[in-house]
């Protein structure tokens, strides 16, 4: 097994995983002797709500140890928004709990931040606290009696505004004066504590303490601050690596495998994946999936599902469309829950959904549907005709020929002037590619539920949504030459003269890739070292790497479970680009080892 960049906490032996839910965790550090908040900090947590404050605190170190250089492992301390350590419910005896504590302070899981700091810290906070504490001890005064009638004059009388009456007597505040019920001098009396209430000094935050973290930011936008692949690696703590869903797929016949293996009774979206591919000859390839084949499974498997007949128009812009054979056979919710598990587990998303399917699944409003976008041609044919219809006596024409299908739509109506053409055609876009299909999308968002991906999708759009649509942004030569790092032998050796050449080789053979001067594509070079034709959502784990082959070996070769690409040393660019090109064209296994 290669190790994962993003670590996945351990669950308690015996505890049930229960529902997940978002939390937000934070830095304090020690400055000027008090406990402040770090600006920046705050991440997203996944928890269960049972967790106690043991559990929480671990995952709140590992969450900040992945994500900020400044922590290191030393002891750390959980910590309320006041400072104070988390052992109890605040004001009770109660353990600590995520439910409980929620109960009690009344907000939404994911309105809650909790913090850590270093033991160190908190243990210094304390001992200030505690010597500032002592250090503000009330002095006893011993005064003698003419002194006390000096005091006395300083004294102000109030009268109760609610009294009414006139008998009402005077009540008097004195530093001289003690009796029952006082409290340093002050008489605690109905009267004193409305005068605290007007009075009360009004306290001004200094907003320009750098290390404070701003809680005047909206709670939307603190959301979408959050990377794709921190929101993917919180998603993917709840996979149990321990346990593992076995697939056998034929390279050959995708679909069939892996249907089989999602509807295995033993399946679990939890589980990790384990895959082994077999060649044509039902041969099994040496070695267990550590990642590559993972990574390869679910990018052939977005592949397939582009194809499935629950989906239509354009093949960079699918939409789904009901199929009475499918919605039989549950495709539409295996369809959204393998979008969902690729995603989590490491895989591509499918990137050839619609944008305004995904934007309506992830509850934005947005539509922007083109009459190109529909593969009837009839259909299409009607919607452009109205679309470029110059005059109302030709729309009114067009929409009484065409009643039938718009009434179907409930978009036919008497048009008074040219300009309604367009809320026409928009209507009838926005049917026929959502409201018609709207039994089959609701169980494909069904699907999505998996590893609680439609959750987050539809908690952090802005984010995830790119994952799912197609995007027009491609590999470039640039990315992929910084995205591998070669591991040269050593400064002034032979093999590392013979390494170089091969650097300005590979970078030449990039350009020409990109330049589509090549019958090999940069996807397809991604593809061949990594399983995956692009960065998935995860992002790379292991991060890619350039390593060279002895001289005998003449082809590259690839171990795609630690994301290694081996390049050939050759005497010539020309050895080098044919050869590189046969090695990748005819490696149906990607060069995995």
């Amino acid at each position: 097994m290669h190790m994962r960049f993003f670590m996945r906490e351990k669950k308690k032996a015996g505890g049930s995983p229960g529902n997940i839910s978002w939390i937000s965790v934070g830095l304090m550090r020690l400055k000027e002797g008090v406990l402040k908040t770090v600006r920046g900090t705050v991440l997203p947590l996944l928890m269960r709500p049972e967790s106690d404050a043991d559990e929480l605190q671990r995952a709140a170190e590992q969450k900040m140890k992945t994500f900020e250089r400044n922590v290191h492992g030393v002891p750390y301390v959980l910590l309320y928004p006041d400072g104070t350590k988390i052992t109890n419910i605040p004001g009770t005896e109660v353990p600590f709990t995520l439910n409980e504590y929620k109960e009690v302070v009344g907000k939404a899981y994911q309105r809650i931040t909790l913090y850590i700091c270093t033991a160190e810290d908190f243990f210094t906070s304390s001992q200030e606290t505690s010597s500032e504490s002592n250090s503000s001890d009330s002095e006893v005064i011993i005064m003698s009696p003419t002194s006390a009638e000096f005091n006395a004059a300083d004294t102000l009388v109030w009268e109760p505004a609610e009294s009414g009456s006139d008998s009402a007597a005077p009540v008097l505040f004195s530093d001289s004066q003690e009796g029952p019920g006082t409290s340093g001098g002050v008489l605690e009396t109905a009267c004193y504590s409305k005068y605290t209430q007007l009075y009360a000094p009004i306290v001004i935050e200094d907003k320009d303490d750098s290390d404070s973290v701003e809680c005047s930011i909206p709670e939307d936008t603190k959301v979408d601050q959050q990377s794709l692949s921190e929101i993917t690696a919180n998603l993917a703590l709840e996979i149990d690596h321990r346990a593992v869903s076995r697939f056998n797929i034929c390279r050959s016949n995708i679909w069939d495998g892996a249907v089989r293996g999602f509807k295995r009774a033993t399946f679990s979206e939890k589980k990790d994946i384990l895959v082994k591919f077999s060649d044509d000859e039902g041969r099994f390839e040496e070695g267990l999936d550590t990642g590559g084949p993972k990574r390869e499974f679910l990018s052939l498997l977005m592949k397939e599902l582009n194809k499935r007949p629950i989906f239509d128009g354009p093949v960079e812009s699918r939409y789904l469309v009901y199929n009475s054979t499918a919605f039989r056979e549950d495709e539409y919710y295996l369809a959204g829950k393998m979008i969902a598990v690729s995603i989590v587990h490491g895989g591509p998303g499918p990137n050839f959904l619609s944008e305004d399917l995904v934007n309506y699944i992830s509850g934005q409003s947005s539509f922007k549907a083109s009459v190109g976008d529909i593969t009837d041609e009839e259909i299409g044919k009607v919607l452009q005709e109205i679309q470029n219809s110059p005059l109302v006596e030709i729309l009114q024409d067009l929409m009484i020929r065409n009643s039938a299908m718009l009434q179907t739509a409930g978009c036919f109506r008497h048009v008074r002037s040219c300009e309604e053409k367009k809320m026409i055609v928009e209507d009838y876009l926005k049917w026929y590619i959502i409201h018609r299909n709207n039994t089959a999308i609701e169980r494909f968002k069904a699907g999505l539920e998996s590893l609680q991906f439609l959750t987050a999708l539809q908690q952090h759009p802005t984010v995830l949504t790119p994952a799912l649509y197609h995007a027009d942004v491609k590999l470039s030569a640039a990315e992929m030459e910084n995205r591998f790092q070669p591991e040269f032998s050593q400064q002034g050796s032979n093999r590392r003269a013979q390494e170089e050449k091969a650097m300005s080789y590979w970078a030449d053979y990039l350009l020409d890739c990109e330049e589509n001067d090549n019958s090999v594509t940069l996807e397809e070079v991604l593809m061949f070292a990594t399983g995956v034709p692009c960065v998935p959502p995860a992002g790379m784990s292991p991060l890619p790497r350039l390593q060279f082959l002895c001289s005998m070996s003449t082809f590259p070769m690839a171990n795609t479970c630690a994301n290694i690409l081996k390049l050939p040393l050759l005497d010539s660019y020309r050895a080098f680009k044919a050869n590189t090109n046969f090695g990748i064209n005819n490696s149906p296994g990607f060069g995995c080892l």
